[in-house]
Parts: structure tokens; C-alpha cells; sequence
């Protein structure tokens, strides 16, 4: 019978052997692999493509902007880093939180979905554009009143989204009832949550933020 030591020690022998016949091997290969073959021409890089891009035109906040940008640059990126306009957030990327709602021609759109291209000669409105420190839009003063905000990451979009909503209203309404505000109010909180639904806060201050609309939807100084 074999010694149980000695056939240990040679297992061993035979391991590391095995060990540094693979490393040797793999070495040549690696650097084969790096290095090309002399006399074989190298793959030339493939260069990249320049981007395509357009000219267009944006009245933002009453000033004329005229932009050379990429075809592919959403509507939110050019208020952003072209124009540096950055009251107008970028939440989701998706739609779906409306951080970046801003109003085009008197609509609000979620301006993450939207290319620039798509806009040329719009006329568009920021939370900038809405009112300043010294002079507050109504709806801006209503959310301070009514700590309408947290983190205040959703409040430019929630504002500007609040703003289209009552202005949608009145337009949809004769002005025999548009006059008579100060009496009634122009919304049900109801109908105020369903039309800002598609503004979310992630700090919860939705209560707060329908205390703001309604007072201002009400006909009622902020």
C-alpha cells in the first residue's frame, strides 16, 4: 500500500505543475490578444457620427431665443443648460411626476417629453416668467401663504401646472359667470385633485397645495 504522505506531496507536485503550465500559456495569449500581429493592419476605429442638429426659434418669458441644438434635445435640457433656466426641474425623465411642467402656448406640457425641434416660434412660460421676489404671480403668493411645498423640488411645476389649470377654466367659461368669482368658487377641491394629478409631491403637502388653488380659483387675493 502507498504512503498516504507521499501520494499527498505528489498530488501537490502535480497541481502546481498544472498551475503554471495554464499561466504560462495564458500569458502569450493575453498579449496576442493586445498587441497586433506584425505586419496586420490594425481595425480602424469607426469615427463617430456628428450630431444632427436644427435651428429653432423659442420665445421664453418674453425674450426671443434663436438655438442651434441637437434634434434629439428635449424641450426641458435647452431651458436647462442652453438657456439656463433651471426653476423648471427634471424629476422621472418619464412624464410621470411633472416636475417639469412648463406652459407652451398657453398649455402645459410635461417638457421632459418634448423635443425643442417641435416648438419653433412658441411662446413659452417658466416659473421665471410667472412672477419674481418683489412681484409674485397670485398662484406663487397662495403657495407661500399656504406652505403650499417641502423640499420644494415639485413646487415650479405643481405652480405652473395650477396656473394652466385655472386659466383653462376661464377660458372654457362665458364671462357672465368669469365675473361672478369672488361669489363662488371655480373649482370643486374634486375636480382641483383630478386635473393636478398628474403632478406628484413626494412630501405630501397635496392638502396644502389644493388650499392654495382654491383660494386662488375662488377669485380670492392670495
Amino acid at each position: 500500500m502507498d504512503d498516504p504522505i507521499e501520494t499527498n506531496i505528489a498530488r501537490r507536485n502535480v497541481l502546481k505543475t498544472g498551475a503554471l503550465a495554464a499561466t504560462a500559456s495564458a500569458v502569450p495569449l493575453s498579449a496576442m490578444a493586445q498587441t497586433p500581429n506584425a505586419g496586420t493592419a490594425a481595425t480602424p476605429a469607426v469615427p463617430a457620427s456628428a450630431p444632427v442638429t436644427s435651428k429653432v426659434t423659442l420665445r421664453v418669458n418674453g425674450k426671443q431665443h434663436a438655438l442651434t441644438v441637437d434634434t434629439r434635445t428635449s424641450l426641458l435640457d435647452v431651458l436647462r443648460e442652453n438657456l439656463h433656466l433651471t426653476g423648471t426641474k427634471k424629476g422621472c425623465d418619464q412624464g410621470q411626476c411633472g416636475a417639469c411642467t412648463i406652459i407652451v402656448d398657453g398649455r402645459r406640457i410635461n417638457s421632459c417629453l418634448s423635443l425643442a425641434i417641435m416648438h419653433d416660434g412658441a411662446e413659452v412660460t417658466t416659473i421665471e416668467g410667472l412672477g419674481q421676489p418683489g412681484k409674485l404671480h397670485p398662484m406663487q403668493a397662495a403657495f407661500v401663504k399656504h406652505d403650499g411645498y417641502q423640499c420644494g423640488y415639485c413646487t415650479p411645476g405643481q405652480i405652473c401646472s395650477a396656473v394652466s389649470v385655472i386659466d383653462e377654466i376661464r377660458k372654457g367659461m362665458p364671462s357672465h359667470v368669469t365675473a361672478d368669482l369672488n361669489q363662488k368658487p371655480l373649482l370643486s377641491i374634486d375636480e382641483i385633485r383630478e386635473r393636478m394629478s398628474g403632478n406628484i409631491c413626494r412630501c405630501g403637502a397635496y392638502s396644502n397645495i389644493v388650499d392654495a388653488i382654491t383660494e386662488v380659483a375662488g377669485g380670492n387675493k392670495a
